[in-house]
């Protein structure tokens, strides 16, 4: 049902066209909040404490808390239904939205086990004409292989990830395509329980694909 991401994009992660986007600017904000965040994750990775067992945890729990603050859920769960959202009840949206970032925690606190000391490089920032959104580039390294991971962030009270892309592939776009299958066939409810039960099998070690 859903997409499987490299290690590399879960440890450093978690549409505006782009021809909307204007030249480079210098750093900003956006890429502030954005490098400030990686690098906590960072910082908490590296600790011995994710490496036993007994401290995990409480080490995933630091990392879910750094994360949460740096990405718009609403958005992440409107941009990603689509032209559909606007058919969604009320209660729909809350309950697709908390199911969603469930499952988007769930794969990424899953994938954690697999960093191991990639190197990341910020390559370019571009901004919308009005300045209320940016694209920051990056690249990550390892094993000898390089990846572009770009983030799209958009201004709120606070700059705030809406979109990621992974060597050209959209995090919203991917799952998109697969909620849109589901909805042809199938109800709101039916697409909400059916990210609720692969959270669940994520958890349970089940399954990470």
């Amino acid at each position: 049902m859903m997409p499987r991401f490299t290690i590399i994009a879960a440890a450093v992660l978690c549409l505006a066209c782009l021809t909307a986007f204007a030249a480079p600017v210098a750093a900003s904000e956006a890429r502030d909040a954005l490098e400030n965040t990686i690098n906590q994750v960072l910082t908490e990775l590296k600790k011995p404490a994710m490496r036993d067992p007994a401290t995990r945890p409480a080490v995933l729990a630091n990392i879910e808390k750094i994360i949460k603050q740096l990405f718009s859920f609403d958005e992440l769960s409107m941009r990603t239904v689509g032209p559909k959202w606007k058919s969604f009840t009320p209660e729909q949206k809350t309950q697709f939205r908390t199911a969603f970032e469930g499952l988007l925690r769930a794969r990424y606190l899953n994938s954690m086990d697999g960093y191991d000391g990639e190197k990341i490089t910020y390559t370019g920032e571009t901004a919308s004409t009005k300045g209320d959104k940016v694209e920051i580039q990056t690249v990550v390294e390892s094993e000898g292989k390089s990846v572009p991971v770009a983030y799209r962030m958009l201004k709120a009270d606070r700059w705030l990830v809406y979109d990621v892309i992974i060597e050209g592939v959209s995090l919203v776009q991917n799952y998109r395509s697969q909620f849109q299958s589901i909805l042809d066939k199938d109800d709101v409810d039916t697409l909400i329980r059916m990210i609720r039960q692969k959270t669940e099998e994520i958890a349970a070690g089940k399954t990470g694909s």
